[in-house]
Protein backbone atom coordinates (compact mmCIF):
# COMPACT_ATOMS: atom_id res chain seq x y z
CA UNK A 1 0.00 0.00 0.00
CA UNK A 2 1.67 3.34 -1.00
CA UNK A 3 -1.86 5.41 -0.74
CA UNK A 4 -4.79 6.80 1.07
CA UNK A 5 -7.84 8.41 0.35
CA UNK A 6 -10.29 10.55 2.14
CA UNK A 7 -13.54 9.65 1.71
CA UNK A 8 -16.19 10.71 3.60
CA UNK A 9 -16.49 12.94 7.10
CA UNK A 10 -19.79 12.34 9.04
CA UNK A 11 -20.75 15.01 11.62
CA UNK A 12 -21.14 13.24 14.98
CA UNK A 13 -21.01 16.64 17.23
CA UNK A 14 -20.89 20.44 16.13
CA UNK A 15 -19.39 22.41 19.41
CA UNK A 16 -18.21 26.10 19.80
CA UNK A 17 -14.72 25.51 18.90
CA UNK A 18 -14.28 21.74 17.22
CA UNK A 19 -16.30 19.43 15.07
CA UNK A 20 -16.76 15.53 15.89
CA UNK A 21 -16.43 13.56 13.14
CA UNK A 22 -16.61 9.52 11.97
CA UNK A 23 -14.43 10.34 8.85
CA UNK A 24 -14.17 7.61 6.42
CA UNK A 25 -10.90 6.86 4.40
CA UNK A 26 -9.51 4.38 1.51
CA UNK A 27 -6.11 2.60 0.88
CA UNK A 28 -5.02 2.55 -2.80
CA UNK A 29 -5.86 -1.48 -2.84
CA UNK A 30 -9.78 -0.21 -1.79
CA UNK A 31 -9.76 -1.30 1.77
CA UNK A 32 -12.03 1.20 3.49
CA UNK A 33 -11.45 2.29 7.23
CA UNK A 34 -12.93 4.55 9.76
CA UNK A 35 -11.39 6.99 12.03
CA UNK A 36 -12.90 9.52 14.95
CA UNK A 37 -11.27 13.13 13.52
CA UNK A 38 -11.69 16.29 15.46
CA UNK A 39 -11.38 19.36 13.41
CA UNK A 40 -10.75 22.53 14.30
CA UNK A 41 -9.72 25.99 12.75
CA UNK A 42 -6.57 26.17 13.72
CA UNK A 43 -4.63 28.52 15.75
CA UNK A 44 -1.87 30.90 16.43
CA UNK A 45 0.55 31.89 19.01
CA UNK A 46 3.39 33.92 19.95
CA UNK A 47 6.42 34.07 21.38
CA UNK A 48 7.00 37.58 22.24
CA UNK A 49 10.29 39.23 23.53
CA UNK A 50 10.74 42.04 25.78
CA UNK A 51 14.46 42.81 25.85
CA UNK A 52 15.70 40.14 27.65
CA UNK A 53 12.90 38.52 28.88
CA UNK A 54 9.63 36.84 27.12
CA UNK A 55 6.06 37.28 28.54
CA UNK A 56 4.05 34.42 28.85
CA UNK A 57 0.63 34.00 30.58
CA UNK A 58 -0.40 32.08 33.15
CA UNK A 59 -3.99 30.34 32.19
CA UNK A 60 -6.59 28.09 33.57
CA UNK A 61 -7.24 25.38 31.23
CA UNK A 62 -11.08 23.64 31.96
CA UNK A 63 -9.92 20.14 30.00
CA UNK A 64 -7.56 19.56 32.05
CA UNK A 65 -8.39 21.52 35.39
CA UNK A 66 -5.22 23.59 35.80
CA UNK A 67 -3.61 26.54 35.15
CA UNK A 68 -0.40 26.83 32.45
CA UNK A 69 2.34 28.76 31.90
CA UNK A 70 2.12 29.66 27.81
CA UNK A 71 2.68 31.85 25.10
CA UNK A 72 0.21 33.95 24.10
CA UNK A 73 -2.07 32.26 22.06
CA UNK A 74 -5.74 32.39 19.85
CA UNK A 75 -8.14 30.35 17.60
CA UNK A 76 -8.57 31.46 14.27
CA UNK A 77 -12.04 32.13 14.14
CA UNK A 78 -12.43 35.23 12.17
CA UNK A 79 -13.27 34.43 8.82
CA UNK A 80 -10.18 35.42 6.21
CA UNK A 81 -8.37 37.34 8.78
CA UNK A 82 -4.31 36.38 7.92
CA UNK A 83 -2.46 34.60 10.41
CA UNK A 84 -0.36 37.49 11.17
CA UNK A 85 -3.17 39.74 11.71
CA UNK A 86 -4.52 36.96 14.46
CA UNK A 87 -1.17 36.79 16.28
CA UNK A 88 -1.35 40.44 16.52
CA UNK A 89 -4.74 40.78 18.06
CA UNK A 90 -3.68 37.94 20.35
CA UNK A 91 -0.80 39.85 21.56
CA UNK A 92 -2.57 42.80 22.32
CA UNK A 93 -5.43 40.95 23.55
CA UNK A 94 -3.42 38.86 26.44
CA UNK A 95 -0.41 40.89 26.92
CA UNK A 96 -1.06 44.08 25.98
CA UNK A 97 1.64 44.60 23.61
CA UNK A 98 1.98 45.47 19.77
CA UNK A 99 4.93 43.70 17.85
CA UNK A 100 7.22 46.22 15.62
CA UNK A 101 8.47 42.97 14.63
CA UNK A 102 6.65 39.76 14.22
CA UNK A 103 8.04 37.24 12.05
CA UNK A 104 6.99 33.16 10.98
CA UNK A 105 9.02 31.24 13.84
CA UNK A 106 7.62 27.70 13.60
CA UNK A 107 4.63 25.47 12.95
CA UNK A 108 3.29 22.29 14.14
CA UNK A 109 0.32 20.12 14.28
CA UNK A 110 -0.52 19.05 18.06
CA UNK A 111 -2.25 15.52 17.96
CA UNK A 112 -1.93 14.62 14.26
CA UNK A 113 -3.29 11.22 15.18
CA UNK A 114 -6.90 12.19 15.95
CA UNK A 115 -7.35 16.02 15.59
CA UNK A 116 -6.20 18.41 13.13
CA UNK A 117 -5.36 21.87 14.76
CA UNK A 118 -2.37 23.23 13.29
CA UNK A 119 -0.54 25.72 15.55
CA UNK A 120 1.38 28.84 13.25
CA UNK A 121 4.17 30.15 15.91
CA UNK A 122 5.39 34.03 15.53
CA UNK A 123 8.10 35.75 17.00
CA UNK A 124 7.38 38.84 18.03
CA UNK A 125 10.16 41.66 18.99
CA UNK A 126 10.08 45.40 19.60
CA UNK A 127 7.17 45.57 21.93
CA UNK A 128 5.11 48.52 22.46
CA UNK A 129 1.99 48.99 25.51
CA UNK A 130 -1.34 48.64 23.80
CA UNK A 131 -4.46 48.24 25.53
CA UNK A 132 -5.69 44.59 26.15
CA UNK A 133 -8.87 43.26 25.52
CA UNK A 134 -9.21 39.99 27.01
CA UNK A 135 -11.90 37.64 25.93
CA UNK A 136 -13.29 34.83 28.06
CA UNK A 137 -13.58 34.11 32.16
CA UNK A 138 -10.23 32.20 31.53
CA UNK A 139 -8.99 35.22 29.61
CA UNK A 140 -10.07 37.56 32.42
CA UNK A 141 -8.09 35.75 35.19
CA UNK A 142 -5.34 35.12 33.40
CA UNK A 143 -1.86 36.65 34.58
CA UNK A 144 0.70 38.04 32.71
CA UNK A 145 4.16 36.06 33.85
CA UNK A 146 7.61 37.48 32.76
CA UNK A 147 10.96 35.58 32.81
CA UNK A 148 14.35 35.43 30.56
CA UNK A 149 14.76 34.05 27.94
CA UNK A 150 17.06 31.53 29.60
CA UNK A 151 14.87 30.85 32.47
CA UNK A 152 11.74 30.21 30.30
CA UNK A 153 14.26 27.16 27.98
CA UNK A 154 14.64 25.72 31.64
CA UNK A 155 10.97 25.70 32.72
CA UNK A 156 10.40 23.85 29.15
CA UNK A 157 13.01 21.40 30.31
CA UNK A 158 12.26 20.91 34.09
CA UNK A 159 8.90 20.52 33.49
CA UNK A 160 7.03 23.77 34.78
CA UNK A 161 5.93 24.66 31.28
CA UNK A 162 4.10 21.72 29.90
CA UNK A 163 1.60 23.21 27.18
CA UNK A 164 3.39 21.99 23.75
CA UNK A 165 3.06 25.31 21.45
CA UNK A 166 4.97 26.81 23.98
CA UNK A 167 7.47 24.57 24.85
CA UNK A 168 7.72 24.40 20.68
CA UNK A 169 7.55 27.68 19.96
CA UNK A 170 10.28 28.39 23.29
CA UNK A 171 12.93 26.13 22.23
CA UNK A 172 12.28 27.56 18.95
CA UNK A 173 12.81 31.04 20.05
CA UNK A 174 16.31 30.00 21.78
CA UNK A 175 17.47 28.38 18.93
CA UNK A 176 16.82 31.54 16.40
CA UNK A 177 18.15 34.13 19.56
CA UNK A 178 20.91 32.27 21.13
CA UNK A 179 19.47 32.17 24.64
Amino acid sequence: MTGFRHVADHLVHEGQVVAFYDAEFETDDGTRFRRDVVRHPGAVSVVAVDGDDVLLVKQYRAPIDEFLIEIPAGKLDIAGEDRSVAAARELAEEVGMAAGSLVPLIDLYHSPGFCDERQWIYLATDLEPVPMARDGLEEESMEIVRMSGAEAVAAVLDGRITDAKSMVGLLAAARTLGW
